[in-house]
Formats: C-alpha cells, structure tokens, sequence
C-alpha cells in the first residue's frame, strides 16, 4: 500500500483534488491511501460541510491553518508546517495542483526531503514573471518528479526549458471535474433571477484591480457595451470600486460571490464569458462559450489559438469591440483531454512507483 499525501491551498484546488480522491477510493483503495492537508492559504467561508458533503470532496485531514499574509511570509510558513506533516506521514509522494504558493511551499518541502514531487497541471506558461503564480509553477515544475500536463502546449513549454523526464501529457482534471458536476443537481442555488440574455463577467485579478486605470476602463466598457451582465462580485474588487468612487450600470447585475455549483450553473447560461481567471477561462471552453479575457497574456493559449478566447487587456475600446463582435468558429477541438484524465494520472502515479521497484 502506497501513500500520498496531497497539498491544497483553495477552494478550486480541492475542485481538482476531488478527481484523484474519488478515484481513489472508488478504484486504487487497495493500492493507494491519501492524506489530504488544507494549507489555510484561502479562508473560505462556504466551505462548510454542506460544500463537502454535495460536492463529494473529502475533508482535509489536516488545517494548517496558515491564513493570508505576504507571499514570503505565507510560503515560509507553510513550508515548515509541511516539511513537519511529510517526516510525520512518510508518504511515498507528494502531490500538488496548480500554481498557488502552497503548491510551491509543498513542492519546496518535499523535493529537500527527497519525497518525489506530483505536479497535476504541469508546465503552464504565461510568460509574465510579474505574476506570483507564474514564479510558482516555474519553481514548482522544476523541483518536480512527475508532471502531469493538461495540454501537449504544457509539454512543449517544460521541453523547452529543458524538462522531459517524467512528463505525461493527461488531459485536464478541472474537465473531468466539470463533466461530473455539472450531472449533479444544483440544490442549494443561491442565485437570484437572471436576465434571459447575459454575459458572465468576473474581476479579481491584482492587476487589474490594484490599477485605478485598468479598473475604470474595465468598468467603463462593461457599463457602455449595450448588453446585460451578472457580475459575482469579489470582496478584493468591491474594496477597489469604492476606494476609487467607480459604480456599475443597471445593465450589469452585482450578485454575491457565488460556489462552484452556482457558478457552473452562470457559465451554462451566459452567452459569452468576460474574466481574468485563468479557471474560468477553461471553464468556459468547457462550455462552448466565447471568452472575453481581460489580461495581457494568458496561460491557456490553447484557447485563443482555437478562436474561442480573445484577449483584451484592459483596453476599453477592445473590451466594447469584443464584447459585441467575438464569434467563436464553429470548430471546437478536444483541447483538454477526453473527460478521464484522473485515472490517466492515478495510473502514471502507479507506474513511477513500479518503475522504482
């Protein structure tokens, strides 16, 4: 019997992790035992046991309870908390999942210790060193033992850096996890009346908020584009908006921040996507709806190659244009694999164990 101990930071992580966890328990429970350690990195007040409970994701074993703070202090505190948990648990690998520093802190203290590193959603690439989580998924993969890539895109940025050893091209978790949800009836929406035609905006990113500039043109575009929208609004983007005296028109409805299930539930709806995740970026490929990026770059360039994204920036007159103009094609490609990437990653898990033997 093998054991892993698998590292998650964020709400959309454990999203991810709940793909492997499933599996696990469904089909390698004789093969394989998780313990899954919630960083404390994103404090989020919905995941109660109601959010466990119908999204089928298993507890954490363990908080570490590291809360928010700068990012040095944040790492560092995680990375001694971990290192503590990996010489407890002596797990035979270390898992991890995207780009957010407890992904680095986990990589960091299982690589010292000589625990093989798994990173799912390996080499990624936005090419913008300003982003933390652009430093975090560098530093992540090249401490990594298995790289377990969403995208044939992924494998060609690690070959270029010099990385082949141990990558695997296995589609995308986050489709996987999309396809299961999305089967699943929404129970507990917490999502007022929609308007019958609507785009979904989200807005959260640093960049784009932490910039007075950026921000009004953002909402500048959003107001004057003629078209409805639903925007959740993060607290990180309400703080801004008032610090900076910027409101939204009545053709943009402010709801709630909203949980996974009532968020896939906008994305099936809306027509069109206007975001700064990178998750809902994919989220919206998932659901054949053209996106509207506001960011500079993006690390799913899959997306724009195909058609279906179109990055702006924070540039009003290209946000109006694409709002109003993006088509899509109507070719939509398998980008993200074929819904069963979680067993593709179990099993390359399994065979870098026997490959050891």
């Amino acid at each position: 019997m093998k054991k892993i101990v698998t590292i998650i930071g964020a709400r959309p992580q454990f999203v991810k992790a709940a793909v492997i966890s499933r599996l696990i328990k469904e089909k390698y429970s004789n093969e394989i035992t998780e313990y899954l350690v919630h960083t404390g990195q994103h404090y989020d007040a919905n995941m109660s046991d109601i959010f466990f409970d119908e999204m089928k994701i298993p507890k954490p074993d363990l908080n570490l309870e590291v809360g928010s703070g700068s990012h040095g202090k944040m790492t560092g505190l995680m990375l001694q908390k971990i290192e503590e948990v990996l010489l407890e648990q002596k797990p035979d690998a270390l898992l991890i999942y995207g780009d957010t520093n407890s992904t680095l802190a986990g990589a960091l203290a299982a690589s010292k210790i000589l625990i093989p590193v798994v990173h799912i959603e390996a080499g990624l690439r936005s090419y913008n060193m300003a982003m933390p989580e652009e430093q975090n998924r560098i530093l992540s993969d090249h401490v990594s033992t298995l790289l377990l890539c969403p995208t044939q895109t992924a494998i060609d940025n690690l070959k270029r850096e010099g990385i082949t050893k141990g990558v695997s091209l296995t589609g995308d978790v986050m489709f996987d996890a999309s396809i299961f949800y999305r089967t699943l009836e929404n129970t507990n929406s917490l999502l007022p009346k929609l308007p019958e035609d609507f785009f979904l905006a989200t807005i959260h990113r640093a960049e784009n908020t932490d910039s007075k500039e950026r921000l009004t043109n953002i909402v500048r575009a959003l107001n004057d584009c003629g078209k409805n929208g639903v925007l959740p609004l993060h607290p990180r983007t309400k703080k801004y908006l008032d610090m900076y005296g910027l409101t939204f028109n009545k053709n943009i409805m402010l709801i709630d921040p909203v949980g996974y299930f009532d968020m896939l539930e906008l994305e099936a709806k809306a027509n069109m996507i206007v975001t700064d995740s990178g998750g809902v970026q994919k989220e919206a490929y998932f659901f054949n709806k053209p996106c509207v990026t506001l960011r500079d770059q993006t690390e799913w360039v899959e997306t724009v190659e195909a058609g279906w994204n179109k990055i702006v920036g924070s540039e009003y007159n290209d946000i109006l244009d694409a709002i109003s103009n993006f088509v899509p094609p109507q070719a939509h490609p398998d980008l993200y694999g074929d819904g069963n990437s979680g067993d593709k990653i179990v099993k390359e898990l399994l065979k870098l164990w026997n490959s050891a033997i």
